[in-house]
């Protein structure tokens, strides 16, 4: 019985690692480059337009290999208004600049900021 129990444990976390985290949790290398990222959109000029337009709450970074496309398209940073997510990404390989293709619904419209500070 315990054999079993322990081969059960090992393949849900060796499944967890091959069909979840690798295409979801970013390595160091890779959280060093979405820190990265996080500063080239902060730079940009279509996230200067933005903040001047609505109220920033917050920015948060992820990726998505599968989604599709090579390095680094699967890589993004969601910055957060009141209105609406903006959804930035690298517009070309070199990542030479971030810009925003696409947005949705922000959990701001309807709710206040998360944190109890003011």
């Amino acid at each position: 019985m315990l054999l079993v129990l322990s081969l059960g444990v090992n393949v849900y976390f060796i499944g967890k690692w091959m069909l979840v985290d690798q295409f979801y949790e970013p390595s160091q290398e890779e959280s060093i480059i979405l820190s990265e990222m996080v500063q080239k959109t902060v730079d940009s000029a279509e996230y200067k337009r933005l903040a001047e337009k609505e109220k920033i709450i917050a920015i948060e970074r992820s990726m998505d290999k599968n989604k599709g496309g090579g390095f680094p398209y699967y890589f993004m940073v969601s910055v957060r208004t009141d209105n609406d997510t903006y959804l930035f990404s690298c517009n070309n390989e070199q990542c030479s600049e971030m810009e925003i293709f696409g947005q949705t619904y922000s959990i701001y419209q309807d709710e206040k900021p998360r944190l109890p500070f003011r």
